[in-house]
């Protein structure tokens, strides 16, 4: 391997794609083939009927979360933004009311309020963990305020502790978006299961996953049945049901079918393993990047767990002398795939700068549903705005294997760069 930077003209560290995360196996591969076969490849019926919940396999995958997550509901839908909108739903949310949510998460967190009419107000995250701050939660209630969505970003839970008290303090609902850190734990609880509604996601690039798909959990027996209704066709089951409250009961398909609740069932089998792979690159990444000068490594909340969805870093400019667009095109030269500079920062999108959702005259919030002028302006997360313009560095953990040659070859493609960080000033 040259020694010169590959950048400037070297040899990569890394000259190979590095395998691709696969948690699919040949169980999975059984358990489809057995439902094809089978011919039943959904068994949910829009009406008040047995099968309003679904198949057999479906019912199976439910119980065998309830029990993982040690949660007394466990609802499964076709993705995750689904699960999201009937979270928001289920909570009974009026036509402008106001939900605090984090900026720095995947657009469907904010959009799902948008959904029922309601407004997203941005809380700043913190500036170790970021998860959303319950310092700028609380600073952003106002008389409008019905809910907190906590977003627990990149692996491990927010912190819950002070979030429900605030919830409780200003009496509020608290939906945990737990996407991207299921099996991880808060003071010995599962992350998503501390709120009144939470869930995860099985899209794709998770840690499990189903292809697409979400389970949403609560122990709250009538938020459990709401979100059943508005996940499948509740407007026209109610009457039959005998559910007195229509408030949001308007249905939608949002059923998952039995092909991915086989394999979902054989997926959550593997999760705990998943994770402990997950860790481990996870800890040895941050042995080989320790010492490496300006560069902060992931902190993980006391009494809490990570999984790792994402192992986030900072590059301080003033310590390297480099800023972090110069070593991320060092680091990608050197063959370091699947690192990103920016995360998400929801208010800067063009949907709430020009506030136009629904329609082109800005419905909801130039509406009369919208009771006051909610700020997205350029300065209200400055934690969450100055990590993309200044900080952030992103690793990806759950697009590959990571076995710890691999993960050597990513260390070492770092410590190359930052051996000749005077070479990219």
């Amino acid at each position: 391997m040259s020694d010169t930077l590959a950048l400037l003209g070297g040899s990569k560290v890394i000259n190979f794609e590095l395998n691709r995360y696969n948690s699919l196996g040949p169980e999975e591969v059984e358990a489809a083939k057995k439902v094809v076969e089978s011919g039943n490849l959904s068994q949910f019926l829009g009406c008040w009927d047995p099968d309003f919940y679904g198949g057999p396999k479906v019912q199976e995958f439910e119980k065998n979360c309830r029990e993982y997550f040690k949660v007394k509901h466990a609802i499964t839908v076709n993705s995750w933004t689904s699960g999201l909108i009937a979270a928001i739903g289920a909570i009974g949310i009026e036509p402008g009311d106001e939900i605090i949510v984090s900026p720095w998460t995947m657009s469907a967190s904010a959009t799902a309020i948008l959904h029922w009419n309601a407004i997203p107000v941005f809380a700043d995250i913190e500036p170790n963990t970021y998860c959303i701050d319950p310092i700028s939660i609380e600073k952003n209630i106002s008389p409008y305020t019905k809910a907190i969505m906590a977003v627990d970003i990149f692996g491990q839970s927010a912190n819950m502790e002070e979030i429900n008290r605030i919830a409780k303090k200003y009496n509020l609902k608290v939906i945990n978006d737990t996407a991207q850190a299921p099996g991880s734990l808060y003071k010995g609880k599962y992350t998503g299961t501390l709120g009144d509604i939470g869930g995860y996601s099985l899209n794709y690039h998770k840690h499990i996953h189903t292809g697409e798909g979400g389970i949403l959990v609560t122990n709250d027996d009538e938020l459990a049945e709401r979100m059943q209704l508005i996940r499948n066709h509740a407007e026209a089951v109610v009457k039959d049901k005998g559910v007195t409250n229509l408030t949001n009961m308007v249905g939608y398909n949002f059923r998952l079918g039995e092909i991915e609740c086989a394999i979902g069932i054989e997926q959550l089998k593997k999760l705990d393993s998943k994770i402990k792979s997950r860790i481990h690159a996870a800890e040895r990444l941050r042995n080989g990047l320790k010492g490496l000068v300006g560069l902060k490594l992931p902190e993980i909340r006391p009494e809490a767990t990570h999984v790792y969805y994402i192992f986030p870093m900072e590059i301080d400019e003033k310590v390297t002398g480099v800023g972090k667009h110069r070593i991320y095109e060092a680091l990608v030269a050197e063959g370091v795939s699947d690192i990103s500079l920016q995360y998400a920062n929801l208010h800067l999108l063009p949907m709430y700068q020009k506030k136009i959702a629904y329609g082109s005259k800005g419905f909801p919030w130039t509406s009369d549903i919208c009771k006051r002028e909610v700020n997205y302006s350029r300065g209200i997360c400055p934690i969450a705005e100055g990590l993309n313009d200044s900080t952030y560095l992103g690793y990806e953990m759950c697009v590959r294997e990571f076995p710890d040659e691999h993960v050597d070859l990513v260390i070492s493609a770092f410590q190359k760069v930052w051996n000749h960080l005077n070479l990219l000033k």
